[in-house]
C-alpha cells in the first residue's frame, strides 16, 4: 500500500470505530458515547461501548472481552474515540485498567474535555510506558468523534447542554391553528423519528402552554430505548395539574425525573407537585422586569450542573421565541409537511423585526425526507465553535 493508501485505510478505521461509539447514543447518559478496540500482537480483535451510567466503560467492556477469551493482551494496540478517563467517578480509571492490562500503544481520537481528564490520562499512559498517539483535532475522525458527543463537549466547555429545538410545521410555518389544534401536522414517521431524537437526549423540556394545551406525556414511546429523558417543565407560577398525563410512568425505558422550574412561590402548590415526586426549582427572572419568569440562563446552568449534556425542547411558540431571543437556542429540527395551512401560530415568536439582519442566522446540517415530510436539522450560526478548535 502507498502512503495514501494507508492513511485511507487508517480514516476509514477510525470513522467505523466512532459508528461503533454510536451504539452508546441512548445508552450511556450523562457520560460520552465512545468506542474502543484492542488488537492483540497476534491480530485479534475485542471491541466495546460505554455502557449505561455506573456501568463499564468501553475500554473496559473490550477489556473484558479479551480477558474472557484469554487473549495474551501484553503489547496490545488500543484504539479508542475518547481519552481514557484517569479519574474516579461512577467507575475507576480506564487509563489503569488498560495499564494493569499490559498493553503497548494506545490511539486517541480526541482530548477528554472533561476538566477531571483534560490530558491527565494521556500522561498516565505515557508515564507507565504506553506508547499514545492522538489524532490531530481537526481530523475527520476527531472530528466526528466530537459530534456524537456534542452534548458532552457542551457541558463540559460551556457549563449548560447542547439545546436542540423540534418543530413540526406545514410548509408556511404553521405549528397549530388559530383554535389550537396541532395534532397531527406531520405523519407517523416523522413523528416516531422525531422520538428517536428525544430517546438521544439527557432531558426534554417543555413551557407550562403546551402542558395545559395538550397534555402530552413527553417520554419516548415511537422508538426502543433501555432510558427515559428527563422532563423539564418552565412553569413560572405553578399550574402543572396534578393529574397531567406527564405523571404517569413512560411504557419503557424506566423511570424519569421530573424538574419544575418556577418564578413565583405557592407554599400549597410546591408541596403538592413534591408529592408527586417532581424536582421543584426556584429561579426567578433577576432583570426588575422578569421577577414572574423563569431565568432561562440560569436553567441551563443549572441543568448543566445536574449532567444533561443535550436538551430536546418540544414547546410552544411563546417559550420557543423566548430561548430564540435570549440566544440559548443552538439547533433547530424542524419537520414539514407538505401541505398549507394558512393562519396559526408560528415557530416562534422571536419578532417583529425591524431589519432582517437581525434574524437569527442558520446553517444547514441535514435536509431528509421522512415519510411523506422533510426533517431539517439547520444550527445557529457559530454556536458549535467550541466544538471545532
Amino acid at each position: 500500500m502507498t502512503p495514501d493508501d494507508t492513511e485511507a485505510a487508517d480514516a476509514a478505521h477510525w470513522l467505523n470505530l466512532v459508528e461503533r461509539a454510536a451504539a452508546s447514543l441512548r445508552l450511556s447518559q450523562p457520560n460520552p458515547r465512545v468506542a474502543c478496540r484492542i488488537r492483540t500482537r497476534c491480530g485479534r480483535i475485542f471491541d466495546g461501548h460505554t455502557q449505561a451510567a455506573g456501568g463499564a466503560h468501553a475500554e473496559v467492556v473490550a477489556l473484558r472481552a479479551a480477558q474472557a477469551a484469554g487473549a495474551d493482551l501484553r503489547g496490545a494496540a488500543v484504539w479508542v474515540t475518547l481519552e481514557p478517563c484517569s479519574h474516579h467517578g461512577r467507575t475507576p480509571p480506564c487509563c489503569d485498567a488498560l495499564i494493569a492490562a499490559g498493553v503497548g500503544r494506545v490511539l486517541v481520537a480526541v482530548q477528554d474535555p472533561n476538566p477531571q481528564v483534560a490530558g491527565r490520562g494521556l500522561q498516565r499512559l505515557r508515564a507507565a510506558g504506553v506508547e499514545v498517539e492522538l489524532l490531530h483535532p481537526n481530523s475527520e475522525a476527531a472530528r466526528a468523534a466530537r459530534e456524537l458527543n456534542i452534548g458532552f463537549f457542551s457541558r463540559m466547555i460551556r457549563q449548560t447542554p447542547w439545546v436542540r429545538m423540534k418543530v413540526a410545521a406545514s410548509l408556511d410555518g404553521v405549528t397549530a391553528l388559530p383554535n389550537g389544534a396541532s395534532q397531527w401536522i406531520t405523519d407517523a414517521s416523522a413523528r416516531a423519528d422525531g422520538h428517536a431524537w428525544r430517546a438521544r437526549a439527557c432531558a426534554l423540556l417543555t413551557g407550562i402552554g403546551t402542558v395545559l394545551q395538550d397534555d402530552p406525556m413527553l417520554d419516548v414511546r415511537l422508538a426502543p430505548t433501555p432510558r427515559q429523558p428527563h422532563l423539564v417543565l418552565v412553569d413560572s407560577r405553578l399550574q402543572t395539574p396534578l393529574d397531567a398525563r406527564l405523571w404517569q410512568a413512560p411504557a419503557q425505558g424506566g423511570q424519569r425525573k421530573i424538574f419544575i422550574y418556577f418564578a413565583l412561590p405557592h407554599a400549597a402548590r410546591q408541596a403538592a407537585l413534591q408529592a408527586r415526586g417532581a424536582t421543584l426549582i426556584h429561579l426567578p427572572g433577576q432583570a426588575a422586569d422578569t421577577p414572574h419568569k423563569v431565568d432561562l440562563a440560569a436553567l441551563l446552568r443549572d441543568l448543566g450542573r445536574r449532567e444533561v449534556n443535550e436538551l430536546h425542547v418540544e414547546a410552544g411558540h411563546q417559550l420557543n421565541g423566548s430561548l430564540l431571543r435570549a440566544g440559548l437556542v443552538d439547533e433547530l429540527l424542524l419537520y414539514q409537511a407538505p401541505k398549507l395551512l394558512g393562519q396559526g401560530a408560528g415557530l416562534s415568536n422571536i419578532g417583529p423585526l425591524a431589519v432582517l439582519q437581525d434574524g437569527v442566522a442558520l446553517s444547514y446540517q441535514s435536509v431528509e425526507r421522512v415519510g411523506q415530510d422533510l426533517r431539517i436539522v439547520a444550527r445557529v450560526s457559530g454556536r458549535d465553535a467550541f466544538l471545532h478548535p
